[in-house]
């Protein structure tokens, strides 16, 4: 009992529900790991003991959490019951983040009696109160308004994993000139209001690199393989035009052996010829026009960037894993560091320069899709942490648990838990910090951005932890400061003009959909998924799914639409040893679902072209999508063109090629740019987006609210 509340003051859960009518203790070996990796010793009954004894101290002596947060325009105002609670006469300052302040002195006793709450502006600001008999105490206040914003008007758009977009122009993988191309096109040609892409962070580099944009070195900063280098300025000036000339064959090889060879995307092979080309272009001195905005971009991003070329320039003596590196520059802060620094001047620059080179080309490409009148334009992707040998681990280190990674309870689709391998952050360190690594993560992908997703939202709340060698079944639920972690995402989310979507598919605890809905952050409705389970366990009416939503009919971890009406996704799963029961029972099981939706679709007209054809199914999804009341309906690229291979199959490695398949038809030859936008398939899918009232162009001109605009 004493170990139990000990952890409920940390927030670490000693036991789990993952059913209303199931309770599973967490064993206390995790309960003690996870509570050291928060630094605090529950190693002995002792330790326990005196640890429970300074935290019981802790929380009796608190006059304010770490964290306030006022949500703007109440009506009428008034202060966060945290500080409305302090003892009458306590007087608080507020130190805004602007250089400003405001008073304000909590109420008598007396009945009625009130202070006026100060107008304060929007941001993250400290406040101190002292109290009549002298304590103080400081705590951050966050001052955030009710709402994120919202799509101003019902949209569709594509759900893109840019890697798989090849053109005639890309150099063996999607970059973010066809992104600008597709933006620029798919804007006016078919009317569609936003892009959403996979993560683009900074991959943790080597041979092989992991292709998963899942688990990157840096969610701050984007991966230059993406650049699109004949659209740097200063490559019409380099002067080695042989070399670049060679390097073009190359790429060209490269991209031909992809689209007409069936090869696999090489992201190694890819950057390997980027990166030679960008050290050439790297020669060429800027403009002045643009070193003055290079300049800009260095000090808008100040020590974070500095922090992420320098891991980047170390790895590259070093090797990619902090971890191993000489003990002396694991710290970023260090001595041997700042030497290293020093020494590394010119490897730093290539890659701040290199990480501005890629901002301005994301900034080109939402550009594109505002000017082609998308009401939204991208939708970047937050992945749920990084690698902890990479660079934000080392720049950040002491904001990350040390031996523990986030992953996820065994659950009716994955007995065993999942472990995915990435450091969480730790709690106590980010209210200290006052969210700061949160901000600038947030700030950095909301710079070009119409709105962002975030990978699994309900991590705001709380997260798995499993301790570095247990199974994920081993694991336990850390909480975190929902309200101050969602008030900083809705307070960034605005000042970019930005909607938030939430990725909330699987284990949510009961209420945070509700939380996230009240403040505007959008969920996400998977067609499969989405069956009236209180009740009958049938398909969902389409008037019955939430508006609050991303409606669509697959993501990158499921099988495309074609394949999941063909049941080719179960015999792939058979092929690879995949499936737990008798493939013939699988097929059985899955035909019948899919029987049962294509009837329903039926019977509410949605399937004109008859069961038959499995194009005329794959129109009849997405026209069911239409049918609810979701905001935004997201048509996942390689089902507007037939493509029935997963780009991700959980559960496998080197089984099966998770991200490094192109964007194919429903034969398996892959599709250049050029051929998605002329496909009749496509086109064909897309008119029924065009035949729906609200839904075409005419909802896609507006565009999303600008910063300081009221969200309706």
């Amino acid at each position: 009992m004493t170990l139990a509340r000990l952890a409920a003051l940390h927030g670490v859960a000693t036991s789990y529900a993952p059913s209303a009518d199931r309770t599973v203790p967490v064993p206390d070996a995790t309960v003690v790991a996870v509570l050291a990796a928060l630094g605090v010793d529950a190693a002995t009954p002792e330790a326990v003991g005196a640890s429970l004894d300074a935290a019981e101290l802790a929380v009796a002596a608190r006059l304010l959490p770490p964290t306030v947060v006022h949500w703007q325009d109440p009506d009428p105002p008034s202060a966060p019951p945290s500080l409305a609670a302090l003892p009458p006469g306590t007087r608080v300052r507020v130190e805004t983040e602007d250089g400003g302040g405001a008073d304000w002195t909590a109420p008598g006793a007396k009945a009625g009696e009130a202070a006026p709450w100060p107008d304060l502006p929007l941001g993250v600001h400290r406040a101190t109160a002292r109290t009549p008999d002298g304590r103080t105490a400081r705590t951050t206040l966050v001052v955030a308004p009710e709402r994120t914003p919202q799509p101003p008007a019902r949209t569709h758009g594509f759900l893109v994993q840019l890697y798989s977009l090849l053109s005639a122009r890309s150099w063996g993988m999607g970059d973010l000139g066809d992104l600008a191309e597709l933006a620029g096109w798919a804007g006016r040609a078919v009317g569609v209001g936003f892009l959403q892409v996979n993560p683009l962070h900074a991959a943790v580099p080597g041979t092989p690199t992991d292709p998963s944009p899942y688990r990157p070195s840096s969610r701050r900063f984007p991966d230059p393989v993406h650049l699109r280098i004949e659209d740097i300025p200063e490559y019409a000036y380099v002067r080695e035009r042989k070399r670049l000339d060679e390097l073009l064959k190359a790429a060209d090889a490269l991209r031909r052996s992809v689209l007409d060879d069936g090869e696999l995307i090489d992201r190694d092979a890819v950057w390997a010829l980027k990166r030679e080309a960008l050290e050439a272009v790297h020669a060429v001195p800027p403009a002045p026009g643009r070193r003055a905005a290079y300049c800009d971009f260095l000090a808008h991003q100040g020590q974070a960037l500095e922090d992420h070329a320098t891991w980047c320039a170390l790895a590259e003596r070093y090797g990619p894993d902090w971890t191993r590196w000489p003990g002396a520059l694991r710290d970023p802060r260090s001595a041997a560091t700042a030497r290293a620094r020093r020494e590394l001047i010119d490897r730093i620059d290539f890659h701040t320069r290199l990480a501005w080179l890629t901002d301005t080309q994301l900034a080109a490409a939402q550009r594109a899709a505002r000017d082609a009148g998308m009401a939204v334009g991208l939708v970047h992707d937050l992945a749920v942490g990084v690698h902890p040998g990479g660079a934000d681990a080392w720049a950040q280190q002491r904001t990350f648990a040390r031996g523990m990674s986030v992953g996820a309870p065994p659950d009716a689709f994955n007995a065993r838990g999942q472990d995915w391998g990435l450091p969480p952050w730790r709690p106590d360190v980010l209210a200290a910090s006052g969210y700061a690594p949160y901000r600038g993560l947030l700030r950095n992908l909301l710079r070009h951005a119409g709105a962002l997703r975030v990978d699994h939202v309900m991590g705001l709340f709380r997260l798995w932890w499993v301790p570095q060698g247990q199974e994920p079944t081993e694991g336990t639920y850390v909480r975190y400061d929902a309200e101050a972690m969602l008030a900083v995402l809705v307070l960034e989310a605005h000042r970019a003009g930005a909607v938030v979507i939430g990725e909330d598919l699987g284990t949510v605890e009961p209420g945070v959909r509700e939380v996230l809905s009240r403040r505007g952050v959008l969920g996400t409705s998977v067609l499969w998924f989405e069956r009236d389970w209180a009740g009958t366990g049938r398909p969902l009416p389409p008037a019955a799914w939430r508006e609050a939503c991303v409606a669509t009919a697959t993501t990158h971890d499921l099988p495309s639409t074609a394949a999941r009406l063909t049941g080719e996704h179960v015999g792939l799963r058979h092929r690879l040893g995949l499936l737990t029961r008798p493939l013939a029972e699988e097929q059985a099981e899955d035909a019948a679902e899919v029987g049962e939706w294509l009837a329903y679709l039926a019977r509410l007209g949605l399937l004109p072209e008859g069961a038959r054809g499995e194009e005329g199914a794959v129109r009849a999804v997405y026209r069911f999508l239409l049918r609810t009341p979701a905001r935004m309906v997201g048509v996942w690229l390689p089902d507007a063109v037939g493509d029935r291979r997963p780009q991700n199959l959980p559960g496998t490695w080197d089984q099966y090629p998770n991200w490094r398949l192109p964007v194919a038809g429903p034969d398996g030859r892959p599709l250049a740019l050029e051929d998605v936008v002329s496909s009749p398939r496509l086109h064909g899918l897309m008119r029924v987006f065009a035949s729906r009232p609200g839904t075409g162009t005419g909802g896609v001109r507006t565009r999303t609210a600008p910063p300081g605009a009221r969200p309706t």
